[in-house]
């Protein structure tokens, strides 16, 4: 076992927060834009971010569904309000 593998360094996409998952994708796109890697590295780079660009689209898909079940809420809530609001 030896401290200094990357591979023991590196989380899975799946146990990254958003921002991890994002700060990490940005790390990856900037050393493929540097050049300067192998053809391997560069091929594990790319899996890497296409991965974290994946697990980030997980995180902005669930906060979407989070945002219109609120807003669902609201309307239903305000709708509610309106209707056993004041009769006239």
């Amino acid at each position: 076992m030896s401290d200094s593998t990357p591979a023991d360094a590196i989380a899975a996409p799946d146990e990254l927060s958003y921002e991890q998952a994002r700060d990490e994708l940005i790390q990856v796109v900037n050393r493929l834009e540097q050049g300067g890697t192998t053809l391997e590295e560069s091929l594990q780079l790319w899996e890497r971010g296409e991965a974290l660009a994946a697990r980030c689209e997980e995180w902005l898909l669930g906060a979407r569904k989070r945002l219109e079940q609120a807003r669902s809420a609201g309307s239903s809530d305000a709708s509610a309000e309106t209707v056993g609001g004041d009769a006239e």
